[in-house]
């Protein structure tokens, strides 16, 4: 028989350590009761490739059928040719900037919906579901029993903060407002005659990952989460930084372990070189560490 709390976790170590927070956090007052999870690999399935590479290489197809000679452009032959030699030569940044150029001088509203469109239409590239089908149900239940709990549900992702914020209400009951991501610089400009934005080829600030993540926390939210889940060396800062802070507190590890239902691989960061892995560093820490194969009893749910 499934538990009432968190009935997609299996009966053991880490599932107590879930609810003897959930218990704890009784005698913390409702403002400070403040969560982040990472979005890629801990919220939703990154492999093959991430969602949001798939959407920018969605849209180059597009701007390409239009626009021929961007082809000629090494960073976007690359993608196109699914050159994996020539991308790691170029390196990720020089790559993400020239995928950042695609929404140059596009209003906040246009971008939103072209994301939209792209979870409208497009499938996992490898299972053939929707998007929305790859998200992890424990995880899911756990943001439930949190809510539950009047906190306050953050996601904090080394993606674009505005393609997260495009579809985090509609997947997560997440609202805008509370996605911490990497951003691009805006600048005022009329557009169709009315005062309004455009999307610059720019980068605002580093990419939010590794320790860049905590700025973005105090900047955004301005409080110290007492709950962090993450799956990657770019999650690192952030779960520490949450896990030794005062009261009951939790940080939380996504191990990817289960080759049979979703992918096995060792979580590696997108911007740097981690100097161990990232479930070293979980045990070194003392961190919660979630087996996708011993302590989840679903992965995806019924969908795949």
């Amino acid at each position: 028989m499934k538990s009432a709390r968190l009935p997609s976790w299996r009966e053991g170590e880490t599932r107590e350590s879930l609810l003897a927070f959930l218990d704890a956090v009784e005698d913390v007052a409702p403002a400070d009761r403040v969560v982040i999870f990472d979005n890629d690999g801990t919220l939703w399935c990154e492999k093959p490739t991430y969602p949001q590479v798939h959407f920018f290489v969605s849209e180059l197809e597009r701007a390409v059928a239009t626009r021929p000679d961007l082809a000629e452009r090494s960073e976007y032959r690359a993608l196109l040719d699914e050159d994996r030699a020539a991308l790691a030569a170029m390196g990720i940044g020089r790559v993400a900037l020239a995928l950042v150029e695609l929404f140059e001088g596009i209003s906040p509203e246009a971008f939103t919906g072209r994301v939209e469109r792209f979870f409208a239409d497009e499938v996992h590239p490898a299972r053939g579901v929707a998007y929305r089908d790859l998200l992890y149900i424990p995880m899911l239940e756990l943001i439930d029993e949190l809510r539950a709990r009047h906190f306050s549900v953050f996601i904090g992702t080394a993606g674009g903060a505005d393609f997260v914020r495009a579809i985090s209400m509609k997947l997560y009951g997440i609202p805008p407002e509370r996605v911490v991501g990497s951003k691009v610089i805006y600048e005022v400009d009329r557009v169709d005659g009315r005062l309004g934005l455009i999307r610059t080829a720019r980068l605002d600030g580093d990419p939010n990952e590794g320790p860049a993540k905590l700025p973005g926390i105090q900047r955004q939210i301005g409080r110290r989460p007492i709950l962090a889940a993450g799956n990657s060396p770019g999650d690192a800062e952030m779960i520490e930084y949450t896990s030794t802070g005062d009261g009951p507190t939790l940080g939380l590890l996504v191990n990817h372990d289960d080759a049979e239902r979703e992918y096995a691989y060792t979580s590696e960061a997108g911007t740097f070189d981690a100097a161990e892995p990232i479930l070293d560093t979980a045990h070194r820490l003392g961190w919660t560490v979630a087996s996708m194969r011993d302590d989840w009893l679903t992965v995806f749910g019924d969908a795949t």
